[in-house]
């Protein structure tokens, strides 16, 4: 389905294309460039996700981030991928890596969610 274009659609996505990490909903409403309210930003953002435009990382606590489904090169990252949460500097970042599994026969997999925690190379 064709989605409309909105001032807010276009800043949000241009905030996380700039981005090399993961942001949470807070942080992009503090610096979007347009009026969008709380609401709207959750709107677009899980059109996004269902758009397979935007993915959502799910961190320890249960906060959500959302990223941009393309590495530094441009290229689309694999949907299934591990993430990385930087315990010093509170960053997440995709590692653009596909995750490989398996599960019992009947089992059908919708969504993975792979986070690693630790220290990330700028602040080690």
């Amino acid at each position: 389905m064709k989605r409309r274009k909105t001032p807010a659609k276009e800043a949000v996505l241009k905030l996380l294309s700039q981005r090399q990490k993961a942001m949470s909903h807070d942080a992009i409403e503090q610096e979007i460039e347009v009026d969008a309210n709380r609401a709207t930003i959750y709107r677009v953002l899980n059109q996004f996700c269902d758009d397979g435009i935007v993915h959502k990382v799910v961190a320890e606590d249960g906060k959500q981030y959302f990223a941009v489904c393309m590495d530094c090169k441009g290229e689309k990252i694999p949907n299934h991928h591990f993430h990385f949460r930087c315990t010093t500097c509170d960053t997440i970042e995709c590692l653009g890596e596909s995750v490989h599994f398996s599960i019992p026969e009947g089992y059908r997999v919708k969504d993975v969610n792979c986070l690693l925690s630790g220290t990330c190379p700028d602040c080690t």
